[in-house]
């Protein structure tokens, strides 16, 4: 069974950095894409960063391009999001999401297991 973890959320003041880290199970994880999503309460889960299986294409949301990076260490079958000049706005839960697929994808259909969350809160 495939099990996403997802860790390193927590409350931060606005201009601060988090970094989330996200382990995987899956025995293909270095073969896959991965993605990072995000559901503030009451909206719709969004993309917010993606990137390809040896880490080689990434691509963002407009709302977090260039504050927001996305990486992955494949020994240790993690991908990171760090997280920099926070805003109250990027407060929601946050997904890792996994592709069995080697390239990118931004929308929710493309990817096939799902962590549980961890929740970010950025203050004002």
């Amino acid at each position: 069974q495939v099990q996403l973890v997802e860790s390193g959320g927590g409350l931060v003041q606005a201009g601060d950095s988090l970094r989330l880290s996200c382990a995987a199970s899956k025995r293909t994880f270095s073969t896959d894409a991965m993605g990072w999503f995000r559901q503030a309460p009451g909206k719709e889960r969004e993309f917010v960063a993606t990137i390809s299986w040896n880490g080689g294409v990434t691509d963002y949301a407009g709302s977090v391009k260039g504050r927001f990076t996305i990486s992955r260490d494949n020994a240790k079958n993690t991908v990171y999001l760090q997280m920099n000049s926070l805003k109250p706005d990027d407060t929601a839960v946050y997904y890792c999401a996994n592709r069995g697929v080697p390239w990118v994808g931004k929308t929710i259909p493309e990817y096939d297991y799902w962590g549980q969350g961890t929740q970010v809160t950025v203050s004002s």
